[in-house]
């Protein structure tokens, strides 16, 4: 895990929109959207259209998407971040 990931895996703990992890972690767009994508690619992260309304993979659209998603960590996220 890169200090990347585990800097967006400590503000996960709780469903956060992309613009709060934009503010948050003083990242630009493009190199947070990478971030997530690779989170995002080892199930570490899921992503939701709203606070509580989960995005299934058949809906996925993440490269077109990815700014109105919001993010959520999921236990085997938890425990890599933890474990590191």
């Amino acid at each position: 895990m890169t200090d990347e990931e585990f800097d967006v895996m400590d503000e996960l703990y709780f469903v956060q929109p992309f613009s709060h992890l934009i503010e948050e972690l003083e990242m630009n767009a493009t190199d947070l959207k990478s971030v997530l994508k690779g989170l995002l690619d080892r199930d570490w992260i899921k992503c939701f259209y709203n606070m509580n309304e989960e995005v299934f993979e058949d809906k996925l659209d993440f490269d077109n998407e990815f700014q109105d998603y919001y993010y959520l960590a999921t236990k085997t996220g938890l425990l890599a971040h933890n474990g590191r």
